[in-house]
């Protein structure tokens, strides 16, 4: 079988408080993320989110997994995939659509048969793949970055000027409750989402690339008044419970993917935690 999964269950702030380095990484880390030849998959429990990867050498068929209980991957579910990888297709119940690098793809709740396929097997297309519980079938769709909705934020000054490229969203693509984008670091800058904030309702997962070689971010989570830290680096994700921050900064500028789901699809559904409060 060519897909590897685990499960990931949820954790208290009491509990959290209490972890040492070791004990946050294995709960919060997902750092065997993008293995040649497989899909690789984390299921939280956390909205039932699942973040993984395709990366296909040869063609990658995605089959259901034990705790969906169900005939299909995707029989209740809907997925985002953004490939970060070269050039490939992603066959969808015998429609094919082309992604190259960072472009996305959604996939509806009830498609039954997906295949990842890379057009060089040398240099394979990297399919970062999250995918929540859905209620009805919304149409699979194409989105590159070009027709991203973008959103520019910070400055150089407090060194978080970046670009929110909006993907997988209301307005561009209708889902049932999946979200999920890129952001792009501008040189010079380090932070992201500075400043932090909570959204209770819905929890989030944030996928790092075009970290440099021998560079690092430093992911925060936590409750606003107690912060834990998560060294992390390119190609690793990290979830991110309804109650946490999550926010990091790089030894350089880099990119990341978030996505997310819950109770509501408001993407300004958020409860800001100054700068100056952060414990």
């Amino acid at each position: 079988m060519s897909i590897n999964y685990e499960s990931r269950y949820a954790s208290s702030p009491e509990a959290v408080k209490k972890y040492d380095t070791t004990q946050l990484r294995d709960e919060f880390l997902i750092d065997k993320i993008m293995e040649e030849g497989k899909i690789s998959l984390t299921y939280s429990h956390y909205d039932r989110y699942i973040a993984g990867s395709a990366v296909p050498t040869s063609p990658l068929e995605l089959e259901t997994i034990d705790p969906l209980k169900a005939e299909f991957f995707l029989a209740r579910r809907e997925m985002g995939i953004i490939n970060v990888g070269e050039s490939g297709t992603i066959e969808v119940d015998g429609t094919t659509y082309t992604l190259g690098h960072k472009d996305a793809l959604y996939i509806g709740m009830g498609d039954k048969k997906v295949v990842f396929k890379s057009d060089d097997a040398t240099k394979p297309a990297k399919y970062y793949i999250n995918s929540a519980p859905a209620h009805t079938n919304y149409p699979t769709k194409k989105v590159s970055l070009d027709e991203a909705n973008k959103i520019e934020l910070g400055s150089l000054e407090t060194a978080n000027h970046r670009t929110v490229n909006q993907m997988i969203i209301g307005g561009i693509v209708t889902t049932c409750q999946l979200q999920m984008g890129m952001t792009t670091l501008k040189t010079g800058s380090v932070w992201n989402t500075m400043p932090a904030h909570v959204h209770d309702r819905r929890m989030e997962v944030y996928f790092y690339l075009d970290v440099p070689e021998n560079q690092a971010v430093c992911h925060f989570m936590g409750q606003p008044d107690e912060t834990r830290h998560i060294w992390m680096h390119n190609h690793q994700a990290v979830i991110s419970p309804p109650w946490s921050i999550h926010s990091g900064s790089g030894t350089s500028n880099y990119s990341f993917i978030w996505g997310m789901a819950g109770e509501n699809l408001d993407y300004g559904d958020m409860d800001v935690a100054k700068i100056t409060d952060l414990k």
